[in-house]
């Protein structure tokens, strides 16, 4: 807290009228310049972007910094950020610096480079399986490092109101489900109904689902170069008829495995995706990432 006699050595006020105690006490920090691609971390709020404009307010300079989902916020230069975990003092641009070209993520969010991954947060984001969370790694990885977000697998959701109960959501410790064949009248819809009605889900869980009766197909069939998915009569199970119709080995769990690379291998992107399934992986991980209010 700034005292009567001014602010403390090694700390600054800022124009905005408040204390900048992230300033460098004992050492000179890098300088970098705000060039327009530039990815960046501030300390305070978390908030990672992209540079994407800078202008000069009030006698000071503001850079614009637009998130993962080109959502943005202005903060002025100086200290208080982060670039690879490393602090940096971030400065006006020196006129005719080339902008840096913001790379994108599989997510196609703005790629954070050579960020290292968050110390890993309460919050967690639950798949019914493990070809789910492979699928969802490929994709959205990048982005889950940055933001401390794990993905873990369960074996099926028939036991899913007693596994949050025993997670124990809270606030600082969100949960996020994504739910296989979530639709109505089915047995999944039933299960997320009863969860959603327990004290243990209220304000911390989200279940989202997608419609297909395996994450296998939210794969779009153009991306695995076929007109559809084969449908598979219910007597069959679902994957291996799913292989069968393929022509590839089918027959034992290792069969199964093999053949899951082999289409997951094809998925390079999200335009790889449904777009049933990206809405609601994104819209997990805003709800896990959104500010906490106590």
């Amino acid at each position: 807290m700034q005292s009567n006699n001014g602010p403390s050595a090694g700390s600054r006020t800022s124009n905005w009228g408040y204390q900048d105690l992230s300033a460098p006490k004992a050492r000179a920090l890098p300088q970098v310049q705000a060039i327009r691609g530039l990815v960046v971390e501030d300390v305070q709020t978390g908030w990672v972007g992209a540079v994407v404009r800078i202008e000069k307010s009030g006698g000071m300079h503001i850079m614009e910094l637009a998130d993962r989902r080109d959502k943005v916020r202005a903060f002025p230069l100086g200290f208080g950020f982060l670039i690879d975990g490393e602090p940096v003092e971030v400065v006006a641009p020196v006129a005719g610096t080339p902008p840096r070209k913001a790379g994108r993520t599989a997510s196609g969010s703005v790629k954070v480079e050579g960020q290292r991954a968050r110390v890993a947060k309460a919050s967690r984001i639950w798949v019914e399986g493990k070809h789910d969370a492979e699928l969802v790694e490929k994709v959205w990885g990048d982005d889950l490092r940055v933001e401390g977000i794990v993905v873990e697998p369960l074996r099926g959701i028939d036991d899913l109101t007693a596994a949050v109960k025993d997670f124990a959501p809270g606030p600082t410790r969100r949960l996020g489900v994504l739910v296989d064949h979530l639709v109505p009248h089915s047995k999944e819809s039933r299960i997320v109904a009863d969860l959603m009605r327990s004290p243990s889900a209220k304000n911390n869980v989200l279940v989202v689902g997608h419609p297909y009766v395996d994450v296998w197909q939210a794969i779009k069939p153009a991306t695995l170069g076929i007109p559809a998915w084969p449908v598979i009569p219910r007597t069959m199970e679902w994957k291996k008829g799913i292989l069968q119709a393929f022509g590839w080995p089918h027959s034992t769990a290792e069969d199964i495995g093999l053949g899951w690379q082999r289409l997951l291998s094809r998925v390079n992107s999200y335009s790889d995706l449904e777009p049933s399934l990206l809405g609601r992986v994104e819209e997990v991980i805003d709800f896990l990432t959104a500010p906490v209010s106590l």
